[in-house]
């Protein structure tokens, strides 16, 4: 089993998020790109101590950029939205 740090990157905040959290318990992470929804899930449990449910991701092309006459592409992130079971949550998001 991979380390669970290495599944989970980042956690994400913005207004969205946070609505989806506050609406349906939904909390939203920035995820390896290789991680199943297995694994994430597991991570979850494992770091944070709560029930997760269910498990949704969406893989992030990155973006063309350029730079003058340089043209470059921003790296392919994923991002794995996290349900948790009703009164679980977690502390972290809370400001």
């Amino acid at each position: 089993m991979k380390n669970p740090r290495e599944v989970i990157i980042a956690p994400m905040l913005t207004e969205k998020t946070t609505s989806l959290q506050n609406a349906n318990n939904n909390y939203t992470f920035k995820v390896s790109l290789n991680a199943n929804k297995i694994e994430i899930a597991e991570a979850i449990e494992r770091i944070f101590n709560v029930n997760v449910l269910s498990v949704n991701t969406i893989r992030q092309r990155g973006k063309n950029k350029r730079m003058g006459r340089f043209v470059g592409k921003r790296a392919d992130w994923k991002k794995a939205i996290v349900k948790l079971k009703q009164g679980d949550s977690i502390t972290e998001f809370e400001t």
